[in-house]
């Protein structure tokens, strides 16, 4: 094993007030090692040192659960998942989370399908665009919890994950520091696709990197015209389209 990301995380998330089993603590060393691996091969990720793993991707991922505690047996999905942030640390830290992760990148998906086979752990995998598997009965309005972490602008990024959000379920959307402006410029795409903002949680990692944490609920149906396709999501976001 390589200087060890998963030692320096358990460490973090004892920090943090997380505490994780042996089985945990063991995951995840298999997690770090197989990213070592893997990611050299197809560039998984830019952060490869040990305390960059740790640090922006395992601790990232579980400060998750200390700001919104899903149901127990709840339906995650975590969209854009790439390398499985936030979700696989998800459902190694809450085994009874139903978890689905979704990408439209192949290559991630066979690594993450090796991964979770080595963990020990189920997870559905689909290989899609948000917005087309937003339009499948199996998928859409499905989940108590909507993941994704840097995947586009708020206006943007509720288009393509709030289709799959349960009434009553939450959205949890990871973003940088400072992102206030881009919640503020989403509104009227929650509003229009059923949604209610809850609240902005702010927070920083032990280097001091800022994070922002924007929940939203469903509280209403979705219509029947979102998602859209997806060149006019990125065109022409919600936000510049008032409903009729």
């Amino acid at each position: 094993m390589r200087d060890d990301a998963a030692s320096l995380f358990a460490s973090l998330a004892e920090n943090a007030g997380l505490s994780l089993s042996d089985r945990q603590k063991q995951q995840f060393q298999i997690y770090d090692r197989m990213l070592a691996e893997w990611g050299g091969k197809m560039n998984l990720t830019a952060i490869r040192t040990p305390r960059g793993v740790a640090e922006k991707h395992f601790l990232d991922s579980a400060l998750l659960l200390r700001y919104y505690d899903p149901p127990r047996g709840a339906a995650v999905i975590d969209i854009g998942t790439g390398a499985g942030f936030p979700g696989v640390p998800l459902k190694i830290l809450r085994p009874d989370l139903k978890l689905t992760l979704l990408d439209s990148l192949q290559k991630r998906l066979v690594f993450l399908s090796a991964l979770l086979k080595t963990l020990g752990i189920h997870a559905e995998i689909v290989h899609a665009r948000a917005e087309e598997a937003a339009r499948q009965k199996k998928y859409r309005l499905n989940y108590d919890f909507v993941t994704a972490r840097a995947v586009a602008a708020m206006p943007v990024l509720c288009e393509y994950c709030l289709p799959f959000l349960a009434r009553g379920g939450v959205f949890a959307a990871m973003k940088g520091p400072n992102a206030e402006k881009e919640m503020q410029a989403a509104m009227d795409a929650v509003k229009i696709l059923g949604c209610s903002y809850l609240r902005e949680v702010s927070y920083f990692l032990p280097s001091g990197d800022g994070r922002s944490l924007f929940l939203i609920r469903r509280t209403d149906s979705l219509s029947s015209l979102y998602p859209r396709h997806g060149s006019k999501i990125l065109k022409n976001p919600l936000h510049q389209t008032k409903p009729k």
